[in-house]
């Protein structure tokens, strides 16, 4: 099916996501800071591991379904990053490289989902 960089730009995504968590574990958050933190890892790292998943699809449509599930923790992972930074448990300073890198990532699976859904 489709190849291209997305599996190694959503692996490499995972481990800043996991370093990431791990420095986040390290400041003094209440619980619902945990659960906030908790949720950006399982999103941030089932991006890759949908993208993973796919590359060995049964079928066209299997793949579409894999990238596009990607793409939904993507946006949740967009989305948990966003209010970590407006509840102030990070600074926007420190996750801006991680907020372009999501765009990307977002950006590349919409199109390649878009491309293998056109009947061309």
């Amino acid at each position: 099916m489709e190849s291209s960089g997305i599996q190694q730009k959503s692996e490499d995504f995972a481990i800043r996501v996991i370093k990431a968590y791990s420095i986040l574990c390290k400041r003094r958050f209440d619980d619902a800071g945990k659960v906030l933190a908790k949720q950006f890892l399982r999103s941030g790292t089932s991006i890759g591991a949908n993208c993973a998943e796919a590359v060995y699809a049964q079928s066209r449509n299997d793949f579409i379904s894999k990238y596009s599930i990607a793409l939904k923790e993507a946006s949740e992972t967009k989305y948990w990053i966003k209010i970590m930074i407006k509840s102030e448990l990070v600074s926007e300073h420190e996750f801006s490289l991680m907020q372009e890198e999501i765009i990307s990532i977002i950006k590349i699976l919409t199109s390649i989902i878009k491309r293998l859904k056109d009947p061309k």
